[in-house]
């Protein structure tokens, strides 16, 4: 019996390595798989057994699995290719007859205008087609998501952005990391669709004052609309389709999809998550 994490050597898998061995699984039950060889060396030196992969090559993945496994697939990052490459994992963990396959989606992924989400949902329905026993992650936003957004703020002193008074429920990578070690371990989980967020939820103006706090420089909010926020972006050097995209989230967020908070996440983990300022301090600090 393995657990396999699949996207080893992204943020988000390799803390869920460290959640799976700090939560009592043997280093030597784990397979790291990914396509970054310094951080599968790296993996490797603690013990677990590393894999490279690569999703586009469906001939990597062909001898990985084995029907006693519990696979954990992180969506990859490449917009516009995941739903092929989430496809090639699918396929390879059906042929080997896995015992579980747990995938990090987005918020209601199956009925949402959420920008991300409809590459989730067509691997939800590629998971579902398979028929393979599942357990749905719904992973809410990443505090270090706004990395980038609070460094630009602390050499300007402006957090510019259009989401107007949305909110939005962020927690830690490493809280999401926990909960996918969690649901890797419970097999009752299978079945299950998790809709995962923060406890508490913050505006732009609490974005800004956590900035300010944690890069010791006032910060102001700058509110803008979004052909204004597209013009600012593109002025700066963001390319049109970026700064669209970017702008997009923004538009989400103003209609609230970001925003829920449920109490899932830390339900699952056993303790709150990680608030807006502790989250952005260690993220800014670890960059």
């Amino acid at each position: 019996m393995s657990y396999i994490v699949i996207g080893a050597t992204g943020q988000l898998g390799a803390l869920t390595v460290d959640a799976l061995l700090d939560r009592g699984a043997a280093a030597h039950d784990i397979v790291a798989a990914g396509r970054n060889a310094d951080r599968l060396a790296a993996l490797a030196a603690r013990g677990v057994h590393t894999r490279s992969i690569d999703l586009s090559d469906p001939a990597t993945l062909a001898e990985l699995f084995s029907p006693d496994d519990t696979v954990l697939l992180i969506s990859g990052n490449e917009l516009g290719q995941r739903v092929v490459q989430h496809g090639n994992a699918i396929d390879a963990a059906k042929a080997a007859g896995v015992k579980r396959l747990v995938y990090t989606s987005a918020p209601k992924a199956d009925d949402t205008a959420l920008v991300l989400a409809p590459e989730h949902k067509a691997t939800e329905e590629l998971i579902a087609a398979s028929g393979l026993p599942a357990t749905i992650l719904r992973n809410g936003w990443y505090t270090e998501n706004y990395v980038q957004a609070a460094e630009q703020a602390g050499q300007t002193g402006v957090l510019l952005t259009s989401a107007g008074g949305g909110r939005i429920s962020s927690a830690s990578r490493r809280d999401y990391a926990e909960a996918a070690a969690v649901v890797l371990l419970d097999d009752t989980t299978a079945g299950r669709v998790f809709e995962l967020s923060g406890d508490t939820s913050w505006d732009q103006q609490e974005l800004a004052d956590a900035i300010t706090k944690t890069v010791e420089r006032a910060v102001t909010l700058r509110n803008v609309d979004p052909d204004e926020h597209q013009r600012l972006l593109v002025a700066a050097g963001v390319d049109e389709g970026t700064a669209g995209f970017l702008v997009a989230l923004d538009g989400n967020t103003r209609d609230g999809l970001l925003g829920v908070t449920n109490g899932e996440l830390s339900e699952l983990i056993g303790h709150p998550t990680t608030p807006l300022l502790d989250g952005l301090r260690e993220a800014l600090s670890a960059d």
